[in-house]
């Protein structure tokens, strides 16, 4: 704030210089830090829903003083989408709340040799950058609510590089740090998640890390744990992120991008991994391991911010900057790192009695020929007495109702939070609850999914679910409801006098939390990706016959989404359509489900057409 007010301050300064706007704006930042340079970046991306500044015609500003800037992408393709510089006036224009000021001046352009270029990687793709498209909306609050089965929700710290413990239920009494166990003992149906991922600079001299889940039976009696579904995916190898298109059909399973989107994928068809078992009997006053996985460190890791930055320029033969902006599609979210790596575990279990749970990590161990071993239950059982939460730990959330001005921290879920399904059936008062009618031609109806506190859509509606224990650091609630299962039914029915075509569509539109009786999304989308993950689809098609479809979906921030289903019904007619979908780990909320009834007919979408199957193998490791 310090910087943008130094910066207003000169600008008002210096109204007169005879210099292009572009070359001005140079002269003004050439004296600041980089601090500024990126509040301005990101406010000229759109980045704020007020922006300061808007910035063209000035690829000579780029170059000269953000050529070895961190920003100079940023800059550059904003200044390629104006016109080419001519001899005439450009501008730069100031938004305030009172009043718009314009300040304009005339300069010959100069000619500046441009740096060399590097090589662009295979794949790049070309986005420009972004606007803000408003669409009109009904926007709702989903209908039902959560169930009460309780998840054991470890996912803090994310990154973890030592051992520790991450979670435990188990009671204080008798260990080494009282403060590290939340004494919740787990019984019936309840669920596991778990996301945690490691990096280091020396992968080849660091040993595998092993993520371990202990149970405890403090009863006189055999207690059993069921496995129902249970899945966990590695980022290496089992599911790399992987540049994929918006959509594609998912029939078998084979389409993935990340552990989080190949774990709820598997879940979601009812499966269990071979490597867990079906279930695990447990003595009286014993322990058992529930899983002993390893999160080890490839020795090769694609740099990823070394791939953005060879492709951050683009110049064309006439030394002008190129009309679009190249970035890398969808990179590794690890950065810049040698080495790192993921891992995603849901599980849906059941116990005949009584347990607590652990979830721990712990360095491989060596063995007499000198290589690496799991970690044997004796040492799990050994470190969840004498250890202490992992270090160093997350970012502390803000506490939900802080009215503090600045940014807002969700923080990251260590605890036990309340609800695994969100089942529903959405209806309207017009049919008395029986039914949804369809939205006049060319409207829609929009319902909140993973709404949280300060991203609401105006609904007022806080889907997240609340925890039952945590840890004072970490979040207060399960922002996000990864692993939850969204079961909505959609009982749709034409109450016009004419053949509507209508459509369904999962959108990612801007987080909001006024009320609005419009969506905002980007046009193109921004380049972060915001949801990955399949959706299931149960409908009856125009012939009559039933349709299950399974869907993969890669959706950026801000963006509308294509339609997953499209139904074309006659007056009067009734059609259920079933949506379901396990809120994937990697994905980032808010989303709605949307109802559209188009202009005029359409046919497409209408049946399900299977995709070519994948050659990719489901064998997890273990």
């Amino acid at each position: 704030m310090q910087f943008e007010t130094q910066f207003r301050a000169l600008y008002a300064e210096q109204p007169k210089l005879e210099v292009c706007s572009s070359c001005k704006l140079y002269a003004l930042l050439s004296g600041f830090s980089t601090n500024l340079g990126y509040t301005l970046g990101m406010q000229l991306l759109g980045r704020n829903d007020d922006p300061v500044l808007t910035f063209a015609n000035c690829s000579l500003t780029a170059m000269l003083w953000f050529g070895s800037n961190m920003l100079a992408p940023i800059l550059v393709a904003q200044a390629a989408l104006a016109t080419p510089p001519q001899h005439s006036s450009t501008v730069i224009q100031e938004y305030s709340p009172r009043s718009n000021v314009v300040v304009q001046a005339n300069a010959v352009p100069l000619k500046v040799l441009p740096p060399e270029v590097p090589s662009l990687p295979s794949g790049t793709a070309y986005v420009t950058p972004p606007h803000f498209a408003y669409f009109p909306q009904d926007i709702r609050p989903l209908p039902g609510q959560l169930d009460d089965v309780p998840v054991f929700n470890s996912n803090s710290p994310e990154m973890v590089r030592s051992e520790g413990i991450l979670l435990s239920t188990f009671p204080p009494q008798g260990k080494w740090q009282p403060a590290a166990h939340l004494n919740y003992p787990l019984e019936g149906r309840f669920d596991v998640f778990a996301h945690h991922i490691t990096q280091s600079n020396r992968a080849v001299s660091t040993p595998t890390l092993y993520l371990g889940l202990l149970a405890y039976n403090p009863t006189d009696r055999y207690v059993t744990v069921r496995f129902h579904q249970a899945a966990s995916f590695l980022s290496t190898p089992d599911a790399p992120f992987r540049d994929l298109p918006a959509m594609v059909d998912n029939p078998t399973g084979f389409v993935f991008s990340g552990p989080g989107s190949r774990v709820t994928n598997q879940v979601l068809r009812g499966v269990r991994q071979t490597f867990f078992p079906s279930q695990v009997t447990i003595p009286p006053y014993e322990a058992r391991m529930l899983a002993n996985l390893p999160l080890p460190l490839p020795t090769q890791f694609p740099n990823a911010v070394l791939n953005r930055a060879r492709a951050e320029f683009i110049l064309n033969a006439d030394s002008s900057f190129g009309p679009k902006l190249p970035l890398i599609p969808d990179t590794s979210p690890f950065g810049d790192v040698s080495s790192s790596n993921g891992r995603s575990t849901l599980m849906y279990l059941e116990s005949s009695g009584p347990i607590y749970l652990a979830q721990m990590s712990m360095f491989a161990r060596m063995n007499e020929q000198g290589t690496e071993r799991a970690p044997t239950l004796e040492e799990w059982w050994a470190m969840l007495h004498r250890g202490q939460l992992v270090t160093p730990r997350d970012i502390p959330p803000t506490p939900p109702n802080s009215s503090q001005f600045g940014r807002f921290f969700y923080g990251r879920v260590a605890g036990v939070s309340r609800g695994s399904r969100w089942q529903a059936t959405l209806t309207d008062s017009q049919t008395h609850g029986q039914a949804l009618t369809i939205p006049a031609p060319g409207r829609a109806i929009s319902y909140g999914i993973s709404t949280l506190h300060r991203g609401t859509l105006g609904t007022g509606q806080i889907q997240s679910a609340p925890m039952l224990v945590r840890y004072p650091d970490t979040a207060y609630y399960a922002h996000g409801n990864y692993g939850v299962h969204y079961s909505l039914t959609l009982p749709l029915v034409n109450n016009s006098h004419q053949l509507q075509s209508v459509v369904l569509t999962l959108q990612t539109p801007i987080k909001q939390d006024h009320r609005s009786v419009v969506l905002k999304f980007l046009e193109p989308p921004a380049p972060e990706v915001f949801f990955r993950g399949t959706v299931r689809l149960r409908f009856t098609d125009d012939l009559g016959q039933m349709q299950e479809r399974y869907v993969h979906l890669v959706q950026r921030r801000g963006q509308r989404g294509e339609p997953l289903v499209t139904l074309n019904m006659r007056p009067g007619e009734k059609r259920n359509v079933t949506v379901d979908l396990l809120y994937p780990p990697d994905a980032t909320p808010p989303q709605v489900l949307t109802v559209a009834t188009l202009l005029g007919p359409s046919y497409e979408n209408t049946t399900q057409v299977p995709a070519a199957a994948n050659s990719l193998s489901l064998t997890p490791t273990p």
